[in-house]
């Protein structure tokens, strides 16, 4: 974070998003906010509270993207959540305290297996080791009693049994290094844990529990041991994995976790107009206006139980998206207008942007398929002119239908290509291994389909 400034924030965005100035460096600036904020003197360090951003645009512009890129960008512990799945605290549905524990749980997932992959090589001598013991069982050495005793056997016979037992465990070593035992069965002993099936019945659901019984009991039942007859391969997988897990410590990595989620924590609400709903409705909105004051406690700052522990949500940066097409964002109520001070209004896209989107970002569409295609030895080659085309009719249909954005290129993508995503594994002469695709041939695959109103409605 101390080597990103807001202007190679967005430039490392722009290698994946087209356009959308506004909206990428509001976020830009709100990720640099966090690192100043880790610099200024601690006694006004709390006091400085993140400023949660509304992207405002239709579906399909970036908004998604633009906040899981940071995420990527920044390394933050990042969740993607769905404000219409919520419902008010006491009714059947989500907690809204749940994305909390999502983002924890995500987060110690992350670093549990980096930890596992930086012990993977100790882990791994280990599992060597005991795969040896396995291989090459080590002799029953009987107890000397006396050290009379020991004097009288003579120092060779002492010491030949053990220079034995090394050289034929060394040639072993490089046996199995050189997977040469690869074939050979061994004996493992492999940890069984009989779970107890128990049924919970709650409003919230098994997973948003404060107590997860399920480990709890989990951990109360004593392990069980099955031996199992497994190639050397998959037992020494088995054996690391094992003792990379011994290996991690987890109170560690569960105070790390926490410290990363309250420090550098954003959670993506999408969709977050559908619980916006007008006034003048008769009883109970118990997903919309109910959980907005659920939300409340959260976006402000509070404290959330979780089973790894307490986790303060004060300085969680949330970035809010919604197409806000029937109502405004003056229309949430207005406690939570002020949690989400920062709001951008993304464009529209358009043709030109469908051709950049197509050709420009490292990901792009085009490229996604010559990829794949190429993988069955075929080349696909795009001219100039088929990509003009693609982008046009994509904003055609975009005006004749819902506006979806980019995410029509995807249809418009398939349908074109369908043929030939088909054939490419059946294709024998070379000849006929590169296929060139110009503004006629994207015109003659799509044509029917774009002219024909019932025909276009249901499948672009």
């Amino acid at each position: 974070m101390r080597d990103l400034k807001p202007s190679e924030i967005v430039k490392e965005l722009d290698k994946y998003i087209i356009g959308q100035n506004k909206g990428k460096r509001s976020v830009a600036i709100a990720l640099r906010n966090r690192w100043r904020r880790q610099q200024v003197p601690e006694d006004i360090r709390e006091e400085i509270m993140p400023k949660n951003i509304i992207l405002i645009g239709p579906t399909g512009v970036g908004k998604t993207e633009i906040a899981r890129r940071l995420s990527i960008l920044t390394d933050s512990p990042f969740v993607k959540v769905e404000a219409s799945k919520f419902t008010e605290v006491g009714y059947v549905g989500r907690d809204v305290e749940s994305m909390i524990r999502d983002l924890v749980e995500l987060t110690v997932n992350r670093l549990k297996s980096r930890e596992k992959e930086a012990v993977k090589e100790k882990a791994w001598q280990i599992a060597e080791e005991k795969m040896l013991d396995l291989l090459l069982p080590k002799p029953k050495v009987q107890q000397v009693q006396k050290d009379e005793d020991l004097k009288e056997i003579p120092f060779e016979l002492v010491t030949s049994n053990r220079d034995e037992t090394s050289s034929t465990r060394e040639k072993l070593r490089a046996m199995l290094r050189e997977g040469k035992l690869d074939n050979r069965f061994v004996d493992l002993d492999v940890s069984e844990r009989a779970m107890p099936v128990v049924e919970i019945f709650s409003s919230m659901g098994m997973e948003e529990m404060g107590v997860n019984f399920k480990d709890m009991l989990g951990g109360m039942m004593p392990k069980s041991k099955k031996s199992r007859k497994i190639k050397v391969p998959e037992a020494m997988e088995i054996l690391a994995q094992e003792e990379a897990q011994a290996l991690v410590d987890m109170d560690k990595v569960v105070s790390r976790a926490i410290e990363k989620v309250e420090q550098s924590g954003i959670i993506f609400l999408d969709e977050i107009d559908k619980i916006v709903g007008k006034g003048g409705g008769h009883g109970p909105d118990v997903s919309r206006e109910g959980v907005q004051r659920d939300l409340l406690p959260i976006v402000e700052g509070s404290i959330v139980a979780t089973k790894y522990g307490s986790v303060k949500t004060d300085h969680v940066l949330f970035i809010a998206s919604g197409a806000f097409h029937a109502i405004k964002p003056s229309d949430m109520i207005p406690e939570l207008q002020g949690r989400f001070p920062i709001r951008v209004e993304l464009d529209s896209l358009g043709k030109e942007d469908f051709v950049r989107i197509l050709t420009e970002p490292k990901n792009a569409l085009l490229l996604q398929y010559i990829e794949l295609l190429k993988t069955e030895d075929v080349e696909v080659v795009f001219e100039d002119n088929a990509v003009d085309e693609i982008a046009r009719i994509a904003e055609e249909v975009n005006n004749l239908t819902e506006n979806i954005g980019a995410r029509r290129l995807h249809t418009l993508m398939e349908c074109m290509l369908e043929d030939i995503l088909f054939s490419a594994s059946d294709i024998k002469e070379a000849k006929d291994r590169k296929i060139v695709i110009d503004g006629q041939y994207v015109v003659d695959k799509l044509k029917d389909i774009k002219d024909d109103e019932d025909l276009r409605r249901y499948i672009l």
